[in-house]
């Protein structure tokens, strides 16, 4: 069953169906693992609270960037509310293998950027009401 979920990752990795970059991106948004030097950048798409079109940028190993295509396929048409509630057990999910302490940090980095963004785009949103 490993194999599988390896062939998977692998797949994400070498034909990601989310890389790229969206222009006039309604939330965009990077971080990077300083460790072990990924980086990784959100651009997301968002009408009415739901994330019509994502995409991502950066370099990193192939479960960063694999994770990152995955976790992007799986929000791609959700609510940023629901994308908020995503959490660490979604990835390894989405992963399907056990991953070592460094590799879930590489894991877990494009779920930092899409929440950091759905969290900061909310916030906004909320200060331009106030005014």
């Amino acid at each position: 069953m490993d194999d599988f979920y390896r062939e998977i990752i692998l797949e994400h990795y070498k034909h990601p169906d989310h890389r790229g970059q969206i222009p006039g991106a309604s939330i965009s948004h990077e971080e990077d693992n300083p460790l072990c030097g990924d980086r990784i950048r959100v651009d997301m798409l968002v009408k009415d609270g739901v994330v019509e079109d994502v995409k991502f940028s950066g370099q990193g190993c192939a479960i960063s960037l694999a994770s990152a295509d995955m976790l992007l396929e799986e929000i791609k048409g959700k609510t940023l509310d629901e994308v908020r509630h995503l959490d660490k057990q979604a990835i390894l999910d989405l992963i399907g293998i056990p991953l070592t302490p460094a590799r879930l940090k590489c894991a877990l980095l494009s779920l930092k950027v899409v929440k950091v963004g759905a969290y900061g785009i909310a916030e906004w949103q909320e200060d331009e009401d106030a005014e």
